[in-house]
């Protein structure tokens, strides 16, 4: 959830720590801070709020360091405030120390340090590594052997650099559960969270796996793993390029992301699909097709967003594929004891494939001998090296906190997936050519849709004072419900809720009334009766009304406030087009109101904590 960026070399470290930070800053913005050596003294200057806030304090102390390191913080352990912010130190204030995860043995840690005499000045959990790898320096061991005893003291999760004004030519960093890279330039070096902070400065990076830990000097660095074996460690070429994380002329990142969904899903397609074959092609599950087509039962499991888009991965497979096909959350999976078989798949579903929970659920599929596969978007992410097999989106990095392109990257790759058991199945040569056509077509359709931004701008504006909205839809468009609910409340801050349309009459309607806006997923599909009765029901109860229709559904108009009239597909494929107005209004909504859409309050990107 947080940032780490860190620099060692012959360059002043402030400018490219900052530079760092704020491309980190959608990983977390409660506070910000850096520590840094110059002319045999260490220093520290953290702030409360933005990494421009901390940007402003820098400007005027013409700091020259060619060591430091920076965090941007998401608060788990502690407010958001000056004390609570990252690094932390030892009462020494010569041993710095950022730190993304949680140590779940603070308490009894810092009641043991407490009574060795070590004086605590914040509420994190964080603070204690710090005093703890003091502890060890102080009975005569190294940075490194003291960094080693002092992790392994320590459970949770972590991934941390330290620095120490006593052996002021290196920084450590280490890991296990958050994700940690080393960068390797030319006469410097780099340690970050996320690849994003460094590109500017180098392509070549080394993933740190759980238990790994790397010296980091100018000039070469050393890997080992906390129990101190020398380990090797491979260096990878990043493909992404800057222009891929900056904002493109866009307002917000979130906008940009939206508008590049008929790349993003273009390039979740290229080259996956076999036209004159009705099928699809996943090199990344080669090894293990046959086994996925002969497992027995596929769970799917995944966090917010992710969850949502395993939603309509159920009803693919089940309608297609006729698997048998259940959705997990993953922080639930992990914890209920499941009954997992030997002739289970499970998909894992991350767009970071960082997320601590989801994580957790692959080790324990894997632990109990199911086939497990991961889908992400980031190369390189745990989920993608932990996973038995598995799929990239190729969404491109998606920087907004909302997910908007990584969603519907997500649903491709499930439709692949589909039409891929599906053909080895019982599915017919004509039909898997229908989908796979109206697969081709997505891209165009998605630019259909993208030219109403203006007027889905000016429904916004109708509703932006709403306090509270109800999506409904039913079969595939339920789960889309769901995900338009998820992405008002994230970024505008109005209660949403998302339900199967025949469910309204259960309980939901009980808050209709001429104040509250229902959205309803209506395109001309086999429910659209069913639908167009929901719509009725509304209508006789003064609820507003705005609608996802078909661009052919002229009845429609009269029944509703608004309607927003997009392109037809298959069932299928539906979600992928109808969430697309939903995106736009919950971006249009939050920005009238006024409010930071890429950085929404208590929220952060990749979470990377339980």
């Amino acid at each position: 959830m947080c940032g780490i960026v860190g620099y060692i070399g012959n360059k002043n470290c402030i400018p490219i720590l900052l530079n760092g930070l704020k491309r980190l800053e959608y990983r977390g913005y409660d506070s910000a801070g850096i520590a840094y050596i110059a002319n045999g003294e260490a220093h520290f200057v953290k702030n409360k709020g933005k990494v421009s806030s901390l940007e402003d304090k820098l400007r005027n102390l013409n700091i020259v360091s060619n060591l430091g390191i920076g965090h941007t913080r998401w608060a788990t352990h502690g407010v958001p405030n000056e004390i609570n912010a990252h690094p932390h130190f030892n009462m020494a204030k010569n041993l710095f120390v950022i730190h993304n995860g949680i140590i779940e043995n603070y308490q009894t840690i810092r009641t043991s340090l407490i009574n060795l005499g070590y004086n605590f000045i914040t509420e994190t959990d964080s603070e204690v590594i710090p005093h703890l790898i003091d502890r060890f320096l102080n009975e005569g061991h190294s940075l490194c052997r003291s960094v080693q005893f002092a992790l392994n003291e320590v459970q949770g999760t972590y991934g941390i650099a330290v620095i120490y004004l006593n052996e002021p030519d290196k920084i450590i960093a280490a890991r296990k559960g958050s994700p940690l890279v080393v960068g390797i330039g030319e006469n410097e070096n780099f340690v970050a969270s996320d690849v994003s902070a460094i590109l500017a400065y180098t392509k070549q990076v080394v993933y740190l796996e759980d238990g790994e830990m790397a010296v980091v000097y100018k000039d070469h660095f050393t890997a080992k793993t906390i129990a101190d074996v020398e380990i090797e460690k491979e260096v990878t070429e990043i493909t992404m390029t800057l222009d891929e994380i900056d904002k493109g002329g866009y307002a917000h990142f979130m906008l940009k992301e939206i508008m590049e969904q008929p790349d993003s899903v273009q390039n979740s397609m290229r080259g996956r699909l076999l036209f004159d074959e009705g099928t699809a092609k996943l090199g990344g599950l080669e090894t293990v097709a046959d086994r996925l087509v002969d497992s027995k039962r596929i769970i799917i499991s995944a966090c917010g967003t992710s969850w949502h888009s395993a939603l309509v991965g159920e009803y693919m497979l089940e309608q297609k594929a006729r698997v048998p096909t259940e959705v997990e959350y993953a922080s639930e999976f992990r914890y209920r004891n499941p009954i997992i078989n030997k002739d289970d798949a499970i998909i894992f579903i991350s767009q970071s494939g960082e997320t601590a929970d989801t994580l957790a659920a692959l080790r324990e599929a894997k632990q109990r001998g199911a086939l497990a596969i991961g889908i992400c978007n980031v190369v390189g992410s745990s989920i993608a090296r932990e996973s038995m097999s598995g799929i990239y989106t190729h969404a491109g990095p998606e920087i907004g906190v909302a997910s908007t392109k990584a969603f519907s990257s997500q649903l491709i790759v499930l439709a692949l997936i589909t039409l891929m058991i599906a053909r080895r199945k019982d599915m017919s040569l004509v039909d898997g050519k229908n989908i796979a056509v109206e697969m081709e077509k997505l891209p165009d359709k998605i630019r259909q849709i993208l030219k109403l931004n203006d007027e889905i701008e000016f429904i916004a504006n109708e509703f932006k004072s709403s306090r509270n909205f109800l999506y409904l839809g039913r079969g595939y468009n339920f789960p889309v419900a769901l995900e338009g609910a998820l992405k008002l409340k994230e970024i505008s801050y109005i209660h949403a809720e998302g339900y199967p349309a025949a469910e309204m009459k259960h309980g939901p309607i009980a808050l209709i009334d001429d104040n509250m806006p229902v959205v309803f997923i209506a395109p001309k599909d086999s429910t659209y009766d069913k639908i167009v009765s929901n719509i009725e029901e509304i209508r006789a109860r003064r609820g507003r009304i705005i609608a996802i229709a078909s661009e052919n559904d002229d009845n429609i108009d009269k029944l509703v406030d608004y309607s927003i009239k997009i392109p037809d597909t298959i069932r299928m494929l539906m979600p992928i087009l109808s969430v697309i107005p939903l995106q736009l209004l919950a971006y249009h909504i939050a920005v009238k109101k006024g409010l930071n859409v890429d950085q929404p309050r208590n929220l952060a990107k990749s979470v990377t904590v339980e």
